[in-house]
């Protein structure tokens, strides 16, 4: 038998494909059956995020339509309902995650409490004998200590999805990506938005690209380089007091989220060798220091991505099943989730080349050139070889396009062979017509 700790990404896809090669799995789920499994991903990420970016861009939408006299009335959105139906998809994808494990041959165990001590694998009490184990346990939300931190009104990614009324002003206290998109979503929903970022915000995005996030995120107050002193209130959060450029501020606020990041949820994991931060140390076929012991996804550190969990449990799978596979992170794809898709894969290498322009006009950016934010699409290759070595692609579809461009950059496919390539149109993608020019320049500048 193999046990799996967590039924997020990383420990559902192993246990499938351990189960579908005639494995006995057992797949250890903490939380109840009537949350179901689906990891943070679909309870508290991912999923519900994409519920209120949905409805955010709808709201978004509706305003411009209302502005140049296209519709005659604004919806108002009803926030607790809203609340109430994104837990009700929720529940649905559960129970169809749950059926496909389940139809895949694994046992899932609701309820129980996993543990590891070196080799011996627990689940709820009970000492289990297996041939492997998978620690999948995910993370948790990031909780600075600050004062006041503990106050009702104050919200974690996890928590956040008991509110049922809008706040009127909310204060977000994190500078990436978790926070950006959270800001966006409240800020149009019609709170006022405070963004306090202890660094720079968004301080490693492209600096195309993170121009295009502050321009969609132009109703927020963006805070940079401020240290948090504490949440004030006595029953209720009532602001925050911060610090920024040698001064003393206060905001006022009735809600307060925490995105400050995600960390390990490893503490159920003993007498095997962890980081600093919790994170389980593992080699890249996601082996533990302990033999026959292997971990993936969020519980072994960051990205904290759901296809990089997916990814990891696949090969921890193999790895089990005597397939050597190795994890590479070379090329990882990430978006960030705004009025566009924010997404990017790769950098300039040295002695790079780049090429940056808007997005062009399409399925869903049709109604925004009037106000000059169809998004963008940036390449970046290497002028010798013609090799592209990293893109930037804001629009409607620019995940996707993110995606397959990683995967045909790990085969490093170069500008040149977009010659002959045939696009569907209308497109938001502009990545495709951005290396067919540099095609032209570089080969131009070889012939010169």
């Amino acid at each position: 038998m193999i046990v799996v700790l967590g039924g997020g990404p990383a420990g559902r896809i192993a246990s499938i494909r351990l189960a579908s090669a005639g494995k006995k799995v057992t797949l250890v789920e903490p939380k109840g059956k009537e949350q179901g499994i689906g990891g943070q991903c679909l309870h508290f990420g991912c999923m519900p995020v994409c519920a209120l970016n949905d409805a955010a861009r709808i709201a978004a939408t509706t305003r411009r339509f209302y502005k140049r006299g296209m519709i005659d009335t604004l919806p108002a959105f009803r926030f607790g309902k809203l609340m109430d139906e994104t837990y009700v998809v929720q529940q649905k994808i559960s129970g169809i995650l749950d059926d496909e494990t389940r139809q895949a041959g694994v046992d899932v165990v609701y309820g129980k409490a996993g543990r590891v001590d070196g080799r011996q694998v627990f689940i709820g009490d009970e000492p289990v004998d297996c041939e492997a184990a998978i620690i999948a346990t995910g993370s948790r939300p990031n909780i600075p200590a600050i004062p006041g931190v503990s106050l009702p009104g104050v919200y974690t990614p996890h928590t956040l999805w008991s509110l049922r009324e809008l706040p009127k002003k909310i204060a977000i206290i994190g500078g990436s990506v978790m926070a950006a998109e959270f800001a966006y979503i409240f800020s149009e929903f019609g709170s006022e938005v405070t963004v306090l970022a202890r660094s720079g915000f968004l301080k490693n995005l492209d600096r195309h690209l993170r121009a295009v996030a502050m321009k969609e995120l132009s109703g927020v107050n963006i805070q940079e380089e401020t240290e948090v002193a504490g949440i004030a209130g006595t029953d209720l959060t009532t602001g925050v007091r911060y610090r920024a450029a040698g001064t003393e501020r206060a905001i006022s606020a009735d809600a307060v989220l925490l995105a400050a990041g995600l960390v390990p949820n490893s503490g159920m994991v003993t007498g095997i060798d962890k980081g600093p931060d919790g994170a389980i140390i593992v080699n890249d076929r996601m082996q533990t220091s302990v033999p026959g012991i292997y971990a993936c996804g969020d519980v072994a550190g960051a990205p904290f991505l759901t296809p990089v969990a997916r990814h990891e449990g696949i090969v921890a799978a193999d790895n089990i099943l005597g397939k050597e596979r190795h994890m590479d992170y070379s090329r990882i794809p990430q978006a960030i989730y705004l009025a566009h898709e924010l997404a990017f894969c790769g950098s300039s290498g040295e002695g790079s080349a780049s090429i940056a322009l808007p997005g062009p006009a399409g399925p869903g950016t049709y109604w925004s050139v009037q106000y000059g934010d169809t998004g963008l699409a940036k390449l970046f290759a290497d002028p010798a070889t013609g090799e592209i070595e990293g893109i930037c692609a804001a629009g409607p579809s620019g995940g996707t396009v993110a995606a397959y461009l990683a995967f045909l950059m790990q085969r490093e496919i170069s500008v040149h062979e977009f010659e002959d390539f045939i696009e569907v149109h209308p497109s938001t993608d502009g990545i495709y017509g951005l290396a067919k020019y540099a095609s032209e320049i570089f080969r131009k500048r070889d012939s010169s």
